[in-house]
């Protein structure tokens, strides 16, 4: 049984309050965030840390770098290198991209942060930056983070912003395992397999959002008022960040699939094109959430409606049933001396007594004809 509980919902502006459990369904499941809350701006890094994954078919070996000068090797290595920097400094990612040849244009656009997925080919180099996406479970928020990963002919590159996160632990983990096919693979299929589990990654992040849509439509119908119009507005701009961000992710992975570089091996456009079919698949799905928080609104207003019109009944019902007393009151408060009921004895009690009796004669045709 649902069971709604009043003035637990935090009101926007007010802060974070400790509890926020609209009902209880088999489990307590707790929505826990403020519409005016939000998401904090990250600080520029002061540090880069450099992780490298070094392999081929038959080794690999995983480094944690002290210096940008330890990747100047990996350039002209005959096994294949995945350097990933974490944290943007301008003169880091300018000394990368002039040791490994990387376009000025491409270097400015790893620094360039927020902007709209792209792919792009210069050169010998494959560069394509796209947003890593998290759900954020305090305030649900969604957090955004550019990546930008750059394929050469024996290396992959990937920046990110935040240095204390990233999507990419399964495939760490895959190119720890002997045999796996990313270990046996080119770079294009590593920068793939980046590709995907950012890609994955949406869908998880897709999920926590459905589950407070969902969650939201069970609050509307139990309490709309002005706290829950504030949560529906919030999880609406959540849905719309999302997929002003993920929309043109399509675009990206289509241009790997039209490519023509030498990067990009014939046997390896099949993943591509099941990455593409990925981010369709996501596209639609957050399509479908939009339509769904839309339709919350809808049912918002429309139980707001209802509300209304159930008290404007009371109302009217309570109008109608005084009314008529109201007349007899009137009509014998006026201040004429040839009244007959005026010298009667008992006339008060007469009149209060059918005044009473119509009371009761009009309650009961009211419920009789189902009117409350």
């Amino acid at each position: 049984m649902l069971k709604s509980v009043k003035n637990k919902l935090p009101i926007p502006g007010v802060g974070m309050l400790d509890a926020l459990n609209p009902f209880k369904v088999k489990k307590q499941r707790i929505m826990n965030f403020n519409p005016a809350t939000g998401v904090a701006s990250r600080k520029p890094s002061e540090c880069s840390k450099i992780t490298v994954f070094d392999y081929n078919g038959s080794g690999c070996t995983e480094k944690v770098l002290s210096s940008l000068e330890e990747t100047f090797a990996y350039r002209d290595n005959p096994t294949f290198a995945w350097i990933n920097i974490d944290g943007l400094r301008k003169e880091d990612v300018h000394t990368i991209c002039a040791h490994f040849m990387i376009h000025p244009l491409i270097e400015e656009d790893i620094l360039s942060i927020g902007q709209r997925a792209k792919m792009d080919e210069i050169g010998e180099r494959l560069f394509c930056l796209l947003p890593m996406m998290y759900f954020n479970k305090e305030t649900s928020t969604i957090d955004q983070e550019q990546v930008s990963i750059v394929m050469g002919k024996n290396f992959v590159i990937s920046f990110q912003e935040d240095p204390t996160r990233d999507v990419f632990d399964p495939v760490r983990d895959k190119l720890r395992i002997p045999g796996s096919r990313i270990r046996n693979g080119t770079m294009d299929f590593l920068c793939y397999s980046l590709l995907d589990v950012i890609v994955d990654n949406y869908f998880l992040v897709l999920d926590k959002l459905g589950e407070r849509i969902e969650l939201m439509e069970d609050v509307v119908q139990h309490e709309p008022n002005t706290r829950t119009l504030a949560r529906i507005n919030f999880l609406r701009r959540q849905v719309f960040l999302f997929k002003r961000g993920v929309a043109p992710v399509r675009e990206l992975v289509n241009g790997y699939l039209k490519s023509e570089s030498d990067l990009l091996e014939d046997n390896v456009t099949k993943y591509y094109k099941d990455v593409y079919d990925h981010i369709i698949q996501c596209n639609d799905l957050a399509d479908n959430y939009r339509d769904m928080i839309l339709n919350v609104q809808d049912l918002y207003h429309s139980q707001l409606n209802l509300k209304m019109n159930e008290i404007m009944k009371v109302l009217a019902v309570v109008t109608t049933l005084l009314t008529p007393l109201t007349l007899i009151a009137g009509i014998y408060g006026m201040n004429f001396h040839n009244m007959p009921e005026l010298e009667s004895r008992n006339g008060y009690f007469y009149t209060l007594g059918g005044m009473g009796l119509l009371l009761i004669l009009m309650i009961f045709v009211f419920r009789k004809r189902g009117w409350f």
